[in-house]
């Protein structure tokens, strides 16, 4: 049964923005020991069934908010290269059928490099996918062993250049602070992956996330990451390999060349509407004067049951009253360089920044030069970012 939360909200953002679509897909080959994401194991794929739930949920979605404009798809997991091409495509065609789809319209799908997901590229792409992402995570063997990752070096290259030749946008994941990793050695792994393909990259610190394989070994001593000093310099040494290569920091984790960051997760860190389906899914979704935060069931089985009986797995809603969004926003907006918008943030919250923020803290970090605040403006500087977790702490009330 859905719960609403009916705390009154001031009027947010018109529901006249572009919509963007997330479709989770739960199910991996192997779960990787860094991983807390909602992604499960199975012997046997159940691809007919969920794709059939992942279709029904979207009509049903598109039926309660209306014919939206649509900007992004972003298929994400789990291992969504492992849905058939044709699911993909059917979905697809769903969305953009019964969304008002935009004439740039992102489609991406995260793949990894194995050579069976690496064979399917093709369909993909004429699937309707025109952005790929693949999850290489790194380019040494040992490394991808220890990571739990189930392609080589070799296959990570080769998938990178097969998607070179297939896809009109792509970007990569690489994770770097690996326990013995040093400047020169993550210096040598990013140019050879800029090389090949330097369009869009994410470049991710490794952290111990709880309640993953990781946190268990990380506690008994099993390995160690780089201190503190040392991550610092290798995610300068990060900014500036990029750099070399025509790519800005556009986000504490992305980098693009200027017009191919990823539309779907600006949506996220600007704070636009966005509908996720599937096992776990979150959403934000304006409707009249309201926000709402929706939230999917996140077990595959019991969510899949729930969609055959009502036609959709979501098990809430809550309205989302002024302090929620401002909090919410200031998370997300200050992860990008271009910051949050006060006009926008007004709009979208009901709130001003000024008011949404600790002002004792606002001015330390403005004085200690981790912020920069204009009357239009308010984001982090490079230093800032390097602290963004702690500072946003003490900043957001």
């Amino acid at each position: 049964m859905l719960t609403e939360n009916a705390r009154e909200a001031t009027p947010a953002v018109s529901s006249g923005e572009p919509l963007a679509l997330y479709i989770h897909w739960p199910f991996c080959l192997a779960k990787c020991p860094y991983c807390d994401f909602n992604s499960h194991v199975r012997e046997r794929m159940p691809e007919a069934r969920f794709a059939a739930a992942l279709r029904t949920e979207l009509a049903h979605e598109a039926a309660r908010l209306g014919r939206r404009k649509l900007g992004s798809i972003f298929f994400g997991g789990g291992t969504p290269s492992l849905m058939a091409p044709e699911s993909v495509a059917a979905l697809i065609a769903d969305a953009t059928t019964l969304f008002e789809p935009l004439p740039n319209l992102e489609i991406t799908l995260e793949a990894n490099p194995t050579s069976v997901e690496s064979g399917r590229l093709s369909a993909f792409r004429q699937a309707g996918v025109n952005r790929v992402s693949l999850g290489i995570q790194a380019l040494d063997d040992a490394s991808l062993k220890f990571l739990g990752r189930e392609h080589s070096a070799k296959q990570a290259l080769a998938a990178l250049e097969i998607a070179r030749g297939l896809f009109p946008r792509i970007t990569f994941d690489l994770i770097y602070a690996r326990p013995g990793q040093t400047l020169a050695d993550w210096q040598a792994e990013l140019d050879t992956a800029l090389s090949l393909v330097a369009d869009h990259v994410s470049l991710y610190q490794l952290t111990i996330e709880p309640g993953t394989k990781f946190e268990a070994l990380y506690r008994t001593g099993a390995f160690t990451l780089p201190d503190e000093d040392t991550a610092a310099r290798l995610y300068q040494e990060t900014s500036e390999v990029t750099a070399r290569h025509g790519l800005a920091g556009y986000e504490v984790s992305n980098y693009a060349r200027p017009g191919s960051e990823s539309r779907h997760n600006l949506t996220y860190w600007r704070y636009g509407d966005y509908l996720g389906l599937g096992p776990g899914a979150h959403g934000r979704i304006t409707q009249g004067d309201a926000l709402f935060a929706t939230r999917r069931h996140r077990a595959p089985e019991p969510w899949a049951d729930l969609v055959e009986r009502t036609g959709t797995g979501q098990t809430s809603q809550d309205a989302l009253d002024p302090t929620d969004r401002a909090r919410e926003m200031l998370l997300m907006g200050l992860r990008v360089t271009e910051g949050i918008n006060a006009h926008r943030f007004t709009a979208r919250t009901g709130l001003s920044l000024q008011d949404a923020l600790d002002p004792v803290i606002l001015e330390a970090a403005l004085e200690e030069g981790y912020l920069e605040q204009t009357a239009q403006t308010l984001r982090a500087t490079p230093e800032g970012r390097l602290r963004l977790e702690a500072l946003l702490g003490a900043l957001v009330l």
